[in-house]
C-alpha cells in the first residue's frame, strides 16, 4: 500500500515494522528544501529507505549526503579503500585490497565470528560518534545473492518485556572493532591484525539503550559486530544478558532485506538501525561494488543521560565541503 508525501513523492512500505522504497525522486539533481525534508521524514518512520534506478556517480552522491548533513572523516590511519580523489566515499567491494587485512578480509573474518549473530552491525559504533546516517548506492551486482539486510533497533527494544527493558536502560557496553571474532595467538595474520588495532583503533563506551536525538525513540544499541562486554557485570553475566540482546535484534519481523539491482540506493538512520552484509559472496566470483558515505553523529545519550565516552581514538570529524 502506498502512502503520499508532499512534492508527488510516493511511499511503498517494504515490511512490517522497517523499510520503504521512495518513488519519484532524482537523486542525481539539486533537490529542493521540500524534498530533502520530506526524505528525511520517511527516513525517521522508516529507519531504512531505498531509491531505485539512480543515475549517481561519485560527485552527486556526496552531492546527496551532504543534503543530510556533513560528511564523516575518521581521523588517524587511512582505513578502508576510497576511489581516487573521493576520499569521502568508502568502496564495498570484497575483491579490493584492502589496507586494513587485505583482499577479501570478510571472508577471512567470517568463520572467526563467535555466533550465527555476529555479522549484525552499526556503521563506526566503535566511535563515540557513529555515523547519523549512511548512504550506500549499488555500481556492480551479482545475478544473484549479495543481498543486505536492516533490522529495526527500536521495535527490538519495544519487543523486549518492561523488566528487561529496564534493565538495559541503565547499562553501558564497551564497543571496539571486531569484538565479534576470535583472533588467535596461534595465527600469525591474526596477531598482526591485533597489533595494528592495538596501535590505531577506536574503543568506546555507549549506553546500551540509545534516545534518538530527533524521535525521543529508544533504541537497543548493542550490535553484536562491536560490544566487547557490559559494564559493571561479571564476565558470565554480561556474555549471557549480549546472548539475549544479540538474539533479539536479529529476529525477522524486525528485518527487512534488499536484492540489490544496479543504481539502487540505501539511506538508512544508523541511529536507529543495524545492518547485515551478505555472506554468500564468499562461494561466488562474481564482483559486487558499492559505495558508502556518512553523515557526521553525535554522541549517543542514554535513558539516564549518560553520553557516550571515547576510551581510544579520535571522534569523528567532518570533511572539509571546499
Amino acid at each position: 500500500m502506498a502512502e503520499a508525501l508532499d512534492r508527488g513523492i510516493g511511499v511503498r512500505r517494504l515490511a512490517g515494522r522497517i523499510g520503504a522504497v521512495l518513488d519519484g525522486v532524482d537523486l542525481a539533481v539539486p533537490l529542493t528544501g521540500s524534498t530533502i525534508t520530506s526524505i528525511r521524514a520517511a527516513l525517521l518512520r522508516h529507519k531504512v529507505v531505498f531509491f531505485r534506478g539512480q543515475r549517481l556517480g561519485h560527485a552527486e552522491h556526496i552531492a546527496f549526503g551532504r543534503c543530510l548533513g556533513e560528511l564523516t572523516r575518521r581521523p588517524g590511519r587511512k582505513h578502508g579503500v576510497h576511489p581516487d580523489g573521493y576520499p569521502e566515499i568508502l568502496t564495498v567491494d570484497p575483491h579490493v585490497e584492502d589496507t586494513r587485512h587485505g583482499r577479501r578480509f570478510e571472508e577471512r573474518f567470517r568463520p572467526k565470528a563467535l555466533a550465527p549473530y555476529s555479522g549484525w552491525h552499526v556503521d563506526l559504533a566503535a566511535a563515540a560518534n557513529p555515523p547519523a546516517i549512511s548512504v550506500l548506492r549499488a555500481e556492480v551486482v551479482p545475478p544473484y545473492g549479495g543481498d543486505t539486510q536492516w533490522t529495526n533497533l527500536v521495535a527490538a527494544y519495544q519487543g523486549l518485556a518492561e523488566p528487561l527493558r529496564a534493565l538495559a536502560d541503565g547499562l553501558r557496553a564497551e564497543h571496539t572493532l571486531h569484538a565479534a571474532t576470535r583472533l588467535l595467538l596461534s595465527d600469525k595474520e591474526d596477531v598482526e591484525i591485533l597489533r595494528r588495532l592495538t596501535e590505531d583503533t577506536l574503543l568506546a563506551v555507549h549506553p546500551v539503550v540509545r534516545v534518538h536525538p530527533e524521535t525521543g525513540e529508544r533504541a537497543l544499541f548493542t550490535p553484536p559486530a562491536s560490544v566487547t562486554h557490559l559494564l559493571g557485570l561479571l564476565p558470565w553475566e554480561s556474555h549471557h544478558l549480549l546472548e539475549l540482546f544479540h538474539g533479539h535484534i536479529g529476529r525477522p519481523e524486525y528485518t527487512v532485506r534488499w536484492q540489490w539491482a544496479p543504481g539502487d540506493v540505501a539511506v538508512w538512520d544508523n541511529r536507529a538501525v543495524a545492518h547485515l552484509q551478505p555472506a554468500d559472496l564468499d562461494d561466488s566470483e562474481h564482483r559486487r561494488t558499492l559505495y558508502r558515505v556518512t553523515v557526521l553523529g553525535d554522541r549517543p545519550v542514554g535513558p539516564d543521560g549518560f553520553t557516550s565516552e571515547a576510551l581510544r581514538g579520535e571522534p569523528l570529524a567532518a570533511y572539509d565541503a571546499r
